[in-house]
């Protein structure tokens, strides 16, 4: 859980890191900005905020934004009604963003996992996406994100996102966010 204050702080951050990459926000989507802690209350190590811009039965567009550090917990996109699992590619706008995706060829744990919830962090392969870089991550591939030390804006382009039915590694992981009173 956060506070009214930890989320409206997240979202002048969130507003102030899409300024630095150029993108335009109007005031109706500034409201809409999602501030998702996944309910581990230790948003600034573990979180994300979101923009939606569009999510359809076919398409997704979205910008996800990254405090320095701040990491987007390790997980997949399952199938989902006969659907083979969200496909996306992530696109750097600003900043940097170490991107991990599971490759049974990469064992080697980055010193980037948040050690408070290290055991639940699997995917070891390093993408690091600077701007105007991008990575596609099929269906079904564990993954997780972190921003570098100025944070990081990325686009995300995809097929119909459905976040709920999102498997998370790490079993206390929340996805639906809850903002305190």
């Amino acid at each position: 859980m956060i506070t009214q204050a930890e989320y409206r702080s997240a979202v002048e951050g969130t507003l102030a890191l899409f300024a630095k990459a150029h993108i335009a926000v109007t005031e109706e989507e500034a409201a809409s900005i999602e501030v998702a802690d996944f309910g581990l209350s230790n948003l600034r190590e573990i979180g994300l905020q979101l923009l939606v811009y569009v999510n359809t039965p076919r398409v997704c567009a979205k910008e996800m934004a990254l405090f320095p550090g701040q990491t987007c917990p390790e997980h997949m996109h399952p199938p989902v009604e006969g659907e083979p699992g969200k496909e996306e590619t992530f696109r750097c706008r600003y900043g940097e963003c170490h991107l991990f995706v599971y490759d049974p060829a990469y064992a080697e744990r980055s010193p980037r996992i948040p050690a408070s919830r290290a055991p639940y962090f699997t995917a070891c392969r390093e993408i690091v996406l600077r701007p105007g870089e991008q990575y596609t991550i099929y269906p079904g591939t564990l993954h997780w994100f972190t921003a570098g030390d100025e944070g990081a804006v990325v686009s995300e382009f995809s097929t119909t996102s459905r976040d709920e039915t999102d498997i998370f590694t790490d079993p206390a992981i929340q996805r639906a966010p809850v903002v305190e009173g």
